[in-house]
């Protein structure tokens, strides 16, 4: 599974240690995987995945414990799930280790091993959108229409763990928040991605700079040319990497999984993948035996320092909930 680094403005880990989460995130799946895999094969009942542990360095948790005990923040132990959302707060003792839980919702059992490898991979997605979106102190609401995500879901779950995904993030320049589209940064380069989806069966033309084409059947419409965006975003994503003196190729890409572009149109230094040419597209990118690389670790850490993020604490986030609860209990 490609890791999620950034999810909009929402808070991801990896801002914390780019370094370590990472080799976390392949370790805890595999881990996972392997387990529950044991347990089909030998006929084990029920399937539990059980929890992995999730390690802080000692120094971090010193200034924690001496952060937290003047904030008086109630400390509180990380527990995430699959399916459902639920936080347990602490007795009052800060835990060297965090707990990260996957326990997924199991209601039927697989007949195959590739049927079994499919609702790992579908659980495992959730609890990813939650790895996401958190820290052992803060925490983002996340969109329910990123559960339903299909190209987000294929892009995690069907491209290697080497690979890193900014999915729409927020970067900030001179302190105005833009929403850029997907970036993969894949050993090698950079994939800048624009999504060109509307009507099934859509064919696009680009004639013209400012508008383009957009045929269905015999009705013609036109539409913003998707190239400001998709240019936009690598002149951004070019900055960047100058700011931070790293080189790091960078590839454009207009993607349409449901639409066409005419097999005689061609863009300047822009590869055009449409419905016919997806599948072999995301079959290329699956195969990457390279693994990580301190050049795209940089180019990451590069984008990840210009990103903009919105979050709540912990301890607010769960006194609004038990808020929520008391008044429903009351009404």
């Amino acid at each position: 599974m490609a890791q999620l680094i950034k999810l909009q403005d929402y808070i991801s880990r990896y801002q914390i240690d780019l370094t370590r989460y990472p080799t976390q995130f392949v370790r805890l799946k595999r881990t996972q995987w392997e387990k529950v895999k044991h347990q089909w094969m030998t006929g084990e009942e029920p399937i539990v995945w059980k929890h992995i542990e999730e390690e802080e360095e000692p120094k971090r948790f010193n200034f924690l414990k001496k952060w937290l005990h003047k904030k008086r923040v109630a400390e509180e132990e990380e527990d995430i799930e699959s399916v459902d959302v639920s936080h347990e707060a602490m007795d009052g003792q800060f835990e060297s280790e965090t707990i990260l839980s996957f326990e997924p919702n199991i209601v039927y059992h697989p007949e195959s091993l590739d049927e079994l490898k499919r609702m790992f991979l579908d659980q495992f997605f959730h609890f990813q959108l939650k790895w996401a979106s958190s820290t052992l102190l803060e925490k983002s609401y996340i969109d329910s229409r990123f559960y339903r995500d299909t190209f987000l879901r294929t892009v995690l779950q069907q491209l290697p763990d080497n690979y890193l995904v900014f999915y729409y993030p927020i970067i900030k320049i001179k302190k105005a928040p833009i929403e850029l589209d997907v970036i993969i940064l894949t050993p090698t380069d950079c994939l800048c991605i624009t999504l060109l989806e509307q009507e099934e069966d859509a064919v696009y033309v680009a004639d013209g700079d400012r508008f383009w084409t957009k045929k269905i059947g015999k009705r013609n419409e036109k539409i913003l040319n998707p190239i400001i965006q998709l240019n936009r975003m690598e002149a951004i994503v070019a900055q960047i990497f100058k700011n931070h003196q790293v080189e790091f190729p960078i590839r454009k890409i207009l993607l349409s999984r449901n639409g066409f572009f005419p097999q005689s149109m061609s863009l300047f230094n822009i590869q055009l993948i449409d419905r016919r040419r997806y599948s072999d597209w995301l079959k290329h990118l699956k195969y990457a035996p390279s693994p990580i690389k301190k050049n795209q670790l940089e180019a990451a850490q590069a984008i990840i320092s210009n990103v903009d993020t919105v979050a709540f604490s912990r301890s607010l986030w769960e006194a609004q909930i038990q808020q929520q609860s008391n008044e429903n209990q009351a009404d």
